[in-house]
């Protein structure tokens, strides 16, 4: 599978977040590959968005990474508990950005159930599987994405994405859990595949 160039993250937020389904999300850790076919996304459209981190052009150390060329990686932390993982699309200094909510496992399976139960993959039960990668945290703890990855160029070698070429059924809804951000909230910018069992809900 080829890598995805620059040039695929420096369209519009709204066609990144639906292109993203189905590519192959990447992590190499200990020169292993831990990889994921992202299921579900969301768009944040930057200032004049009340549901992203830079509605108003708010700029802080947390969101720097969002104000980066495309095809870099914002990774932030919530709930002081987990971390989420985003696709900075557009141009440098245009704030948008793509949360990756949920993946299908496809490489390093026993790492992942390492990563999230301390058990081997076989071990674990249906429901443990597919609550492997079914949610942002999850995903983030299944390929340990942490914070040090905030800022990392999507076009280097250490966390990528990958094309793959797929007809899917997609779907779009209100985004998830952003009933603070007034009007915003009702925008039908979560896309995901529909009848994949990893979408999130």
């Amino acid at each position: 599978m080829v890598k995805l160039d620059r040039s695929f993250y420096l369209k519009d937020t709204v066609t990144v977040a639906r292109q993203l389904l189905g590519k192959l999300l990447v992590h190499e850790v200990e020169g292993k590959r831990i990889s994921g076919v992202i299921v579900e996304t969301e768009a944040y459209l930057g200032t004049e968005d009340r549901a992203a981190h830079s509605f108003g052009g708010r700029r802080t150390l947390r969101n720097e990474a969002m104000y980066n060329l495309g095809g870099h990686a914002y990774v932030y932390f919530i709930y002081g508990m987990y971390y989420c993982f985003n696709v900075v699309t557009g141009q440098e200094g245009v704030p948008e950005a793509v949360l990756v909510r949920a993946l299908e496992p496809v490489e390093g399976l026993d790492f992942m159930a390492a990563a999230r139960y301390k058990k081997n993959y076989a071990t674990l039960s249906t429901r443990q599987k597919i609550n492997l990668t079914n949610g942002p945290g999850k995903l983030c703890m299944a390929l340990t994405i942490d914070r040090s990855l905030n800022g990392e160029d999507l076009c280097g070698s250490q966390i990528y994405i990958e094309d793959r070429n797929e007809t899917l059924d997609i779907c779009s809804s209100k985004r998830i859990g952003i009933d603070y951000a007034g009007d915003a909230r009702d925008l039908l910018l979560r896309f995901y595949i529909q009848k994949n069992k990893y979408v999130s809900k």
